[in-house]
């Protein structure tokens, strides 16, 4: 990737996603080097982002996350001056100047990949002088690729444009074209998950019989919301977001539903209803998806032990290990740091009821008039099963990081 042949990754952000972001691939090891941009100064100086940087409130200490619990501090080598140091043996560089992606200095640090964890740069749209920044700004300051650790954000009838493509690690990946795309998102925890849990079934039953479906996401806490109660900001409507997170289940949306139709486009044929319930945990969310299936004539009716063998047959199938299904009982913190789950299928808890629903032939559309005349009896029965299907998933580092460092590697093996 630079000219001295080593691989370099940038990082844009040091939030949750950043922070453990870059736990994930000191440990993995596969770039040589990682440039982070902080975008300004921390605390009192490089000792308070070492602080930061080796520990967590939710995955503990970083040497213990990679080495175990009798592990030393693996951070060394710190220098202020230069803004570097040591992680696990990978060298680190802190930039703390800019914070619109286009003047960013990764043409100066060799960095040609780069994964903006930010949250705020997901118009592909935009262009690079947007006053605000924008995600092309990155490949302006010498980035030839971007990966956005969220869904993008467009504007109201807007298309996301040729040069950009949104993937799911096991689901649409090689929809990436490494000579056309140069930017990609990654989607976003609640989406991947989503799309793990509806994959199997599509592959299993076809588009056609899928008639409805819908999902609510009990979702950990985020960052963006309050600690405490606040005033809401002028303007805003949603009064909910400033309510305190530790002591509330706060209803709030999600963008699961449109974000599934870019990694999976068949389902834009469906309804679905995609919702969203907040919850004071700190990660380790839950994804309970209902469909509702057409039976075929002259055979038994779809059960859970069905529904759960097409889980259990597609996880043994994966080599990748993004889907696990489990006839354990679980709770979410039973979760938290499972190894590369993009989803874990809580079978215990898969249950279906069949049912014949009425349908009156006379308020249906596409149905011709005139045949209509020909038939007496105009309400028909059509047999219909409704599954409920929970899927847990890590929101941070076990479901969602790994993913994100998985799709960074192969973008980078891409990139040559």
């Amino acid at each position: 990737m630079s000219t001295d042949t080593s691989k370099i990754l940038g990082i844009n952000g040091l939030g949750r996603i950043g922070k453990l972001t870059l736990w994930h691939h000191v440990g993995r090891k596969f770039f040589d080097e990682i440039v982070i941009n902080v975008g300004r100064e921390v605390g009192t100086g490089m000792d308070d982002l070492v602080h930061y940087i080796e520990r967590d409130s939710t995955y503990g200490r970083l040497e213990a996350f990679l080495h175990g619990s009798r592990a030393e501090s693996v951070i060394t080598d710190v220098d202020p001056e230069s803004g570097t140091l040591m992680v696990n043996g990978v060298k680190i560089k802190i930039l703390s100047t800019e914070r619109n992606p286009k003047d960013i200095q990764w043409a100066e640090n060799n960095v040609e990949l780069v994964v903006d964890t930010t949250g705020q740069f997901l118009d592909p749209n935009l262009e690079s002088d947007a006053p605000k920044g924008s995600i092309r700004g990155h490949l302006e300051a010498g980035a030839v690729k971007v990966i956005a650790s969220a869904p993008f954000k467009l504007k109201q009838g807007a298309t996301i444009p040729d040069d950009a493509v949104t993937t799911v690690m096991g689901i649409n990946d090689k929809d990436y074209d490494p000579v056309r795309h140069c930017i990609v998102s990654n989607a976003s925890c609640t989406t991947t998950c989503l799309a793990h849990m509806i994959k199997p079934l599509l592959d299993a039953f076809g588009l056609n019989r899928l008639l409805s479906a819908s999902m609510a996401t009990i979702h950990a806490a985020t960052g963006s919301q309050q600690v405490l109660d606040r005033l809401p900001q002028t303007g805003k409507t949603d009064l909910r977001k400033n309510r305190s997170i530790m002591n509330n289940i706060i209803l709030t949306t999600t963008g699961a539903a449109k974000a599934l139709q870019q990694v999976i486009p068949e389902m834009a044929n469906i309804g679905f209803i995609a919702e969203s319930v907040r919850i004071p945990t700190a990660t380790g969310s839950l994804i309970v998806l209902v469909i509702n299936l057409q039976e075929e004539l002259d055979k038994p009716p779809v059960k859970r032990d069905l529904i759960n063998q097409i889980y259990e047959d597609t996880a043994k199938k994966q080599s990748d290990g993004y889907l696990i299904f489990t006839d354990k009982q679980n709770v979410s913190s039973d979760i938290i740091g499972t190894p590369r789950a993009a989803a874990v299928i809580e079978g215990h808890e898969t249950h279906t009821r069949t049912a014949c629903l009425s349908i009156n032939l006379e308020h249906m559309q596409g149905i011709d008039k005139e045949m209509l005349e020909n038939i007496n009896d105009r309400v028909c029965a059509i047999q219909v099963t409704q599954a409920v299907i929970y899927g847990w998933y890590d929101n941070e580092m076990a479901s969602y990081v790994n993913m994100l460092g998985d799709r960074t590697v192969t973008v980078a093996e891409s990139m040559g």
